[in-house]
């Protein structure tokens, strides 16, 4: 009987220990501050013009590089900006969990404003300053006891508001991008597609080159705004028309001759579009397009190298770089590194008809998407800011 006691008081304690190495035995993580500060990742231009007229405009997008806490787990960035370099009363201008962030003209001027700037001549106040911008990484709640978070370096910004009766900027105009199935957008609204091409003496009409799918259902619409599908153009019996006046979407371009070249044309102050089928048996695709000139890089070492752009999937003739930095001066698209090979240019500058061997297209400073066709040499260079 004896034996038989001990051996459960045996049993009992060992049932207890096991518990209490189970229990010891659970994994826990710890967050931890992250021992370097996380940076901006991308280039800021030397100066940024700030008018009214443009404020709903984006000024600049921000990215930065994931921090390291030393555990998965979700993280929330909190972009803020301010007055002075103390931040003694920070703006919340984004909070995010993605590594980038856009601001508006609109989020600078109210700094601008905060920081003693304006662009009026009766005062004395100065029209042109520094504004100043952190990123903040943290995990958990803002109030959170002890939630670990690391803060960016801060990045100076410098502003100008343009004075009353100074220069005035460039309008902005809407562009016109692909949605459907009959193009390489397909029917992704925030697709990565080459824009129509405005023409440059006539800001109303839009055209593009390139190849389309064909069949009874392959159809494409016209958006503003990616992203977005309002406003939206489309045909309504006959006529090319946007959502926005007709209260209602209207109808898709459908390509009944089958898979193929088509030149667009559309108007859209007139309401008038034309679809016409594109001899492009006798035109073979580069093996390679590149943008050169003093304005990749700022100086005449710009004219030696050749950037490089990607080619479609969809169209080899279609060729763009998703962003780049554009300095004041000229380029040119060249083929296969070799400007006896083929070679384009323009007197136009953000958008255009470029044609074999013509003049260099003047560039702004600024960060752009650009996109080339090599079939007609049409080129558009989009702001991202």
């Amino acid at each position: 009987m004896n034996k038989n006691i001990l051996k459960l008081i045996m049993v009992f304690f060992a049932i207890v220990a096991f518990n209490a190495c189970s229990e010891d035995d659970e994994i826990q993580f710890t967050a931890q501050t992250p021992p370097d500060q996380i940076s901006f990742t991308n280039d800021f231009l030397g100066e940024y013009l700030l008018s009214e007229q443009t404020a709903q405009n984006n000024a600049e997008r921000f990215t930065w590089e994931s921090p390291d806490f030393g555990i998965p787990t979700p993280i929330t960035y909190q972009l803020e900006g301010s007055a002075d370099f103390e931040f003694t009363a920070p703006e919340l201008l984004a909070e995010t969990s993605n590594l980038q962030a856009s601001i508006t003209v609109a989020q600078l001027l109210s700094l601008a404003e905060a920081a003693g700037l304006d662009n009026d001549e009766a005062t004395e106040n100065p029209d042109t300053g520094d504004l100043y911008f952190r990123v903040r990484a943290l995990i958990g709640s803002e109030n959170a006891e002890n939630s670990p978070e690391t803060l960016s370096e801060v990045t100076t910004l410098t502003v100008t508001l343009i004075a009353t009766g100074g220069p005035e900027p460039l309008p902005v105009f809407p562009n016109l991008y692909f949605v459907g199935n009959a193009t390489a957008a397909d029917w992704n609204n925030d697709n990565n597609n080459f824009p129509l091409v405005r023409d440059p003496e006539n800001e109303n009409v839009f055209t593009y080159t390139g190849k389309f799918l064909g069949g009874d259902t392959n159809e494409f619409k016209l958006i503003e705004n990616r992203g977005a599908w309002q406003p939206q153009w489309g045909l309504q019996d006959g006529s090319f028309e946007t959502s926005e006046d007709l209260g209602g979407d209207p109808g898709p371009f459908q390509i009944t001759d089958g898979e193929g070249y088509y030149t667009l044309e559309v108007d859209t102050e007139n309401k008038t579009s034309s679809l016409i089928a594109f001899d492009e048996a006798s035109s073979e695709a580069y093996a390679s397009i590149g943008i050169i000139g003093f304005g990749t890089t700022g100086s005449d070492q710009g004219w030696n190298q050749d950037i490089n752009m990607t080619q479609s999937t969809f169209d080899p003739h279609v060729w763009y770089i998703s962003e780049i930095e554009l300095f004041d001066g000229e380029v040119k698209f060249r083929a296969e590194d070799d400007w006896d090979v083929a070679n384009w240019g323009s007197n136009t500058e953000f958008s255009g008809f470029g044609s074999l061997g013509g003049p260099n297209i003047p560039s702004s400073a600024g960060t752009y998407e650009v996109w080339f066709n090599d079939l007609t040499g049409n080129y558009m260079l989009i702001s991202l800011q």
